[in-house]
């Protein structure tokens, strides 16, 4: 099972052992609900889609790396109290409530949400004193005497014995009362991944070319070589920080990331050809139309006459570009829409007022609203630094009306759609903008390479690409409909790609 299909089962885990009866009460047994153990190579994004499952379901999670707790952590410390048995009282043992207990708990207060993930990583690796622990969570949802409360399902991960010397075997006892889910690597899933997190186009690039290159684990006597898919995303984010500080990406730098020389360098070299091409054929020039015909004849035959390496290379330089371009229309679009729903409360609000000095209270209850949603979690990052940019142009309004000398509500509102308006004209110039962006990027393709597997690759990429997909189901691209419709009417996409690239190696 590949990490996509591995959480989309989490997911449907969840929906399942949290459905409810009309009554409110949970319809799937506890005892039956058995945590999901995944197990997998280091470094594949176990983790990751934990975050990503727990925020699609709108639940929450804990999540606790076990080999960085002792015994008393995980069940908590002994103290001595008094009890009676049998009219005599006596002195007894008990244990103060698990520190990772007592985090979903914490978690259930600060957050709102009555129900989650538990989430034990490395679960295998634990100590030796951890070990009976660690099995008693998997057989009981227990942590010593204090249970895990109904509604948090209990999920860990760990890694198979030929990747980790200290991995304990988990008994057929234990066994029989987990789901073990076995998760290995998939570059095609990891690059729809990546496409969507923007990891830097030369890794992506690189990787669409030599997939056999995305994961490898080689532990054998004393020599350790890894390439990992965490080592891929967090080299990429090293990348774009020294492409801000202009400083020079190395094979050394790169060999920290890529723990296999040969891949290390072979990626260095690679990203080399990569910025030398992006420099060469200028393709943000080439989108904005800002060549003219003798200028685009040179870029276009040069392109024609690249090596297939070459040839790949500009296919995802032009991706790359539209990736990017289309990041300023996507922000407009996303300011004009929250603004369209926040206005619509700001009407109503200012059916009670005369004066349009109230809005300040009501921008300012706005971002007390959205302080607490972010504090309980209940909106990601992203859309809190959007909805905190949404506060300021509603802010940046009233400075005009107020530069305006208007104090009438009635009027000021009227001011206040003028100011909207202009945001959406400002989107659809994007857009029309953006649409003879992804014009000039078929055309360019068209004229360099023709119908053949390069324009393929085009289109199939574009195919993965859900921005740009989301843009043309609104927008329209007649170049795209063309070739989509000859590419992949009845084709896979993954076999489309798997050929595109089979036949740019065989050249």
């Amino acid at each position: 099972m590949n990490i996509q299909e591995a959480k989309r089962e989490i997911c449907n885990t969840l929906k399942a052992y949290l459905s409810k009866d009309e009554n409110g009460n949970y319809t799937y047994p506890v005892i039956r609900q058995r945590p999901v153990l995944l197990m997998g190579p280091p470094g594949i994004g176990k983790t990751a889609i934990m975050e990503q499952a727990a925020r699609e379901c709108g639940v929450g999670l804990v999540s606790y790396t076990i080999t960085h707790h002792t015994r008393q952590s995980a069940i908590g410390l002994p103290e001595i109290v008094k009890k009676t048995y049998g009219g005599r009282e006596m002195t007894v043992t008990e244990y103060t409530m698990s520190e990772i207990v007592a985090s979903v708990y914490d978690c259930m207060e600060h957050t709102g949400k009555k129900e989650g993930i538990l989430f034990i990583d490395e679960i295998n690796c634990a100590s030796e004193t951890l070990a009976p622990v660690m099995l008693a969570l998997l057989q009981n949802k227990t942590f010593g005497s204090h249970k895990i409360p109904d509604g948090w399902v209990l999920a860990a991960a760990g890694n198979p014995p030929q990747y980790n010397k200290s991995v304990r075997e988990f008994d057929i006892v234990t066994l029989d009362r987990v789901r073990e889910i076995s998760i290995e690597p998939d570059c095609d899933v990891w690059l729809k991944y990546a496409w969507k997190n923007k990891i830097h186009q030369s890794i992506i690039s690189y990787l669409s070319l030599k997939k056999q290159n995305f994961y490898i684990v080689e532990n054998t006597g004393e020599s350790k070589t890894f390439v990992t898919a965490r080592g891929w995303e967090d080299l990429s984010r090293l990348i774009e920080g020294y492409e801000e500080l202009d400083v020079p990406v190395t094979e050394e730098l790169t060999g920290q990331f890529i723990h296999k020389e040969e891949i290390a360098r072979d990626f260095c070299l690679y990203y080399r050809l990569y910025t030398k091409y992006d420099t060469d054929y200028g393709i943000s020039g080439i989108l904005k139309g800002n060549l003219d015909r003798d200028e685009m004849l040179k870029k276009e035959n040069m392109a024609s006459k690249g090596s297939f390496e070459e040839r790949f290379t500009v296919v995802h330089l032009v991706l790359a570009a539209l990736i990017s371009d289309l990041e300023e229309y996507s922000d407009q679009d996303r300011l004009v829409t929250g603004l369209y729903s926040i206005l619509g409360h700001l009407k109503k609000y200012l059916e009670s007022y005369a004066d349009i000095g109230c809005t300040e209270e009501f921008i300012l209850q706005q971002k007390k609203s959205l302080q607490v949603k972010m504090e309980k979690e209940l909106i990601s990052p992203r859309q809190y630094r959007e909805q905190k940019k949404i506060h300021k142009k509603l802010e940046e309004y009233i400075i005009k009306i107020k530069e305006e000398h208007i104090n009438n509500a009635e009027k000021g509102w009227e001011r206040i759609k003028t100011y909207f308006q202009e945001e959406v004209i400002k989107r659809k110039s994007l857009a029309a903008g953006y649409s003879k962006e992804l014009d000039r990027a078929f055309e360019f393709i068209r004229d360099s390479f023709g119908d053949d597997q390069e324009m393929v690759l085009f289109v199939s990429e574009i195919t993965q690409n859900p921005q740009i997909i989301d843009f043309i189901g609104q927008f329209g691209c007649d170049f795209y409909f063309k070739y989509s419709d000859r590419f992949l009417g009845n084709t896979q996409e993954k076999a489309l790609r798997e050929e595109c690239i089979n036949i740019l190696n065989r050249k």
